[in-house]
């Protein structure tokens, strides 16, 4: 009788070990988490650089073929589908669509640009023009 008191008693944990693990867990999740997000953020911004300087890349070969950057009517799609009008179009230049911002945004092309042949950029993080930080935009001409 004795030894299945001891049996039962030795079961299971104790109210004040499972606060111990919570709180253990906790102090953990409140440290490493910020540190963690933070790097998603700038995973981000890599992959939207990345991305930008491939579609310039493909805007290189285009007008490589071309003569010229596609116009702003044309925009990014150019690399795509063929625009009306041109014979030496031997795309498409991208393999696949074109690609959103790593926040979901389409990147913003203008052609000609105001810093150079073509403007190519993303809002960032707010999808809006101007900020700082992870809101910065994010640009072909830097």
């Amino acid at each position: 009788m004795e030894q299945n008191r001891q049996i039962k008693n030795s079961n299971g944990f104790t109210l004040i070990e499972v606060m111990v693990v919570i709180i253990i867990v906790g102090l953990l999740s409140a440290l490493v988490a910020p540190k963690f997000f933070g790097r998603v953020d700038q995973a981000r911004v890599k992959t939207t650089k990345t991305q930008i300087e491939l579609l310039g890349a493909a805007l290189d070969d285009f007008r490589l073929d071309n003569g010229r950057y596609p116009t702003t009517e044309e925009g990014l799609e150019a690399l795509r589908q063929q625009p009306d009008g041109l014979n030496n179009w031997y795309g498409p230049y991208l393999p696949k669509d074109i690609p959103l911002d790593a926040w979901g945004n389409p990147y913003q092309y203008k052609s000609p640009g105001d810093h150079g042949p073509y403007d190519l950029l993303s809002y960032g993080k707010d999808g809006q023009e101007g900020g700082e930080k992870d809101n910065q935009d994010i640009v072909s001409w830097q």
